[in-house]
This record gives C-alpha cells, structure tokens and sequence, in this order.
C-alpha cells in the first residue's frame, strides 16, 4: 500500500499525516508507505515548517528529513490512495485526474475518521502553536484509522 498526503506547500499539513501515518505503520510493522506533497509549489525542496517539526517532535515523530515537492499527475500512477488535507487541494488534485481510476484513489482524509463528513484540516500556517497542535490531534486521529485499516486489509 502506498499513501500520499496532500495539502497546499507541502510544509505543514502533509508532512505531519506523512510522519505520524509512517510512525503508526512502522509500530504496527506494516507493509505500506507515505509520501506527502503539495498542490503548488510555493516550497519545492524546502523542509517542513518549523513549528510543524516541533509539534511533531513533542509527539516523538520526525519529520525534519521531509523535503517539499509539488503533486503530479504521475502520482496518480505511483499511489494507492491520496488523501487530501482540504476541499480545495481535494479538487485541484481532482481537476488533474486523468480518468474515473485516478478519481477513486482521492479522498479528504478527515473522511478517515469523519466519514462522509468531507471536514478539511484547517491551515495552520498562520496560526500560534494552539494551531499546530489542532492539526496534530486531527491528523493523528484520522491516520490510526488509515493503519487500523492497513492493517485490516494487509
């Protein structure tokens, strides 16, 4: 199984579902894996946001080897399933599937753990560490039910 997050830069958001998803699949000893990227590329070859490495970190996750890279069509390709961190990633990722095949593999990832709900995962980018840590506890909730589900499939 492989999973990429998805959310606008790439510095806040998918790296934290990549990290925390990558922490609970290695608990679990599963076979799968995550990568994260985002819809622009405003921060191509950067490292995840400060304050989300922090967050992490609290939570014994690491993510500071991460590097920013923009989504591509040929993810489509690569991935089993895509999540996205928000209903307006959710659709530009949608507007560059080729085909009803591609289509299926996206999904908003609150839907993890909120099913049917189609909740984003509120930017916290220009928020405090409250922000940040929201996120976290979001992210964290939806990616158990993601390896809950890995593990179920495996």
């Amino acid at each position: 199984m492989k999973i990429l997050m998805v959310c606008l830069g790439n510095i806040c958001r998918s790296p934290l579902a990549q990290g925390i998803l990558e922490e609970k699949i290695q608990q679990r000893g599963l076979n799968a894996s995550v990568d994260s990227a985002g819809t622009a590329a405003y921060h191509i070859g950067e490292k995840p946001d400060s304050r989300s490495i922090q967050i992490a970190v609290k939570h014994n996750v690491n993510i500071s080897s991460q590097t920013a890279r923009q989504f591509e069509v040929s993810d489509f390709d690569r991935f089993d399933r895509i999540y996205a961190m928000d209903r307006h990633n959710y659709e530009d990722i949608l507007a560059l599937a080729r085909n009803e095949e591609d289509r299926k593999k996206v999904d908003m990832i609150l839907n993890a753990s909120r099913p049917g709900k189609n909740n984003s995962v509120p930017d916290p980018y220009y928020s405090g560490r409250e922000g940040f840590q929201k996120v976290y506890a979001m992210l964290d909730e939806a990616c158990e039910v993601i390896a809950g589900d890995i593990a179920a499939n495996s």
